[in-house]
């Protein structure tokens, strides 16, 4: 066989794991080796044996959730996870070693967090959004249309007022350590019936229509008040849905879209950005604090790094794999498979904004507000993140932004 068969490769992932199948075969792909039954179960088995190695010299063993990704999924999607494993292990001399279960194979979206704070693993990775379901003080950064643009995202995530009213109550009070994210915009994504269908420039255009939903409140209500209607549903459930026609849409952000196989059931992205696509790893922090402070150290420091990767491989993908522009550049997955974007005027995106916008109609908002403040323990996130991001000029460019090591600054 030149390549493996669908069939073949679950055997496999029945004896090797999901998680190292996926990476091998992408590996050996890349490599222009034999993607056959034979050539993946030796690679699979090398790799296999390797880990045992690596678990048996290391000093400390961690287990991280890692939801639906894979190496695959993250040469779109530039969370960083498995350049992470690597970068610790190099950092301790192998005194540390992170084992991933990724592919859903031991956690979802919403359930990987979960996992992590019962001590079935000790570290995950997933969007905030879907956290919240979980650790609903998540929210915080939830608020639509809060953050204006990515940089301004960046910007808060570096800034040394993140560890006082974010990463601290998430460490003391809901036993999270919040490591590093990627930092996308949410946008809508219409399915296969809109290809043939006029521009999506307006909230009526999509009114009625059933959008998926993570587990984020706040963006639920977005959504409704754009005019559609809510559908809660999991990431590992989205694809089918929109195949079948139980969803007409969703929300999500560009990367992890592009990433999961979605051109083919995407008719349209309309470029609104009305709140984070914030795809996290963390740890328990009762895990962490227990942890060497030389550990410590190397794993902060390992996230930072990660973090200023992840910017500039997720904002180099969102151009040049993903196609996030009108029209997609050639080459790019939206092209290939005749996704429409459509890039919002000032004034187009402002109808939206006016809808949904906390700033322009706070009564939906109130109740939440009150409640995230409560969990924070008295701060009242959305202005205190409002002052923080007013700092970064308009029109900045993402990759423009300045890192700082949030915990030291």
């Amino acid at each position: 066989m030149a390549r493996i068969s669908r069939r073949d490769f679950n055997k496999l992932a029945g004896i090797f794991g999901a998680t190292t199948m996926v990476g091998v075969l992408a590996r050996s792909a890349r490599a222009g080796e034999p993607t056959n039954y034979i050539h993946l179960a030796q690679r699979a088995d090398e790799e296999k044996k390797a880990e045992a190695a690596r678990a048996a010299k290391a000093k400390v063993n961690l287990r991280f959730g890692v939801s639906g990704h894979s190496p695959a999924t993250s040469e779109v999607l530039r969370i960083g996870i498995y350049e992470f494993r690597d970068d610790v292990a190099k950092r301790t001399n192998g005194d540390v070693n992170i084992e991933l279960f990724g592919g859903n194979s031991l956690c979802t979206e919403l359930t990987c967090i979960q996992k992590c704070l019962t001590g079935t693993v000790h570290g995950f990775n997933s969007s905030t959004q879907n956290a919240a379901h979980t650790v609903p003080f998540f929210n915080a950064l939830d608020f639509p249309f809060m953050f204006p643009d990515r940089a301004s995202m960046y910007h808060f995530f570096y800034h040394p007022r993140s560890e006082a009213i974010f990463r601290k109550p998430l460490r003391e009070k809901f036993n999270v350590e919040f490591l590093w994210t990627t930092a996308e915009l949410r946008n809508i994504f219409m399915g296969q019936k809109w290809r043939d269908r006029p521009p999506v420039r307006r909230p009526d255009d999509i009114k009625g229509a059933k959008i998926r939903v993570t587990g984020s409140d706040l963006g639920r209500i977005a959504v409704g008040l754009f005019g559609a209607n809510p559908v809660p549903l999991d990431w590992a459930e989205t694809l089918e849905g929109l195949k079948s026609g139980v969803v007409d849409g969703q929300e999500t952000f560009s990367t992890a879209a592009g990433g999961f196989n979605m051109g083919g059931v995407t008719g349209q992205e309309v470029v609104v950005g009305y709140f984070p696509g914030t795809e996290m790893t963390g740890m328990d922090s009762r895990v962490f604090g227990k942890l060497d402070s030389k550990v410590q150290n190397a794993i902060r420091e390992s996230a930072f790094m990660l973090q200023e990767w992840s910017q500039k491989e997720n904002e180099k993908s969102l151009r040049e794999k993903v196609g996030v522009e009108d029209p997609p550049k050639p080459g790019t997955l939206w092209a290939k498979h005749g996704v429409k974007v459509n890039v919002l005027t000032a004034q187009e995106r402002e109808e939206w904004v006016r809808r949904a916008s906390p700033q322009h109609n706070p009564k939906p908002y109130e109740v939440w507000r009150e409640r995230i403040t409560k969990l924070s323990g008295g701060t009242d996130m959305y202005a205190e993140i409002t002052k923080i991001i007013k700092e970064m000029p308009a029109g900045t460019a993402a990759e423009a932004v300045k890192p700082r090591k949030w915990w030291s600054a």
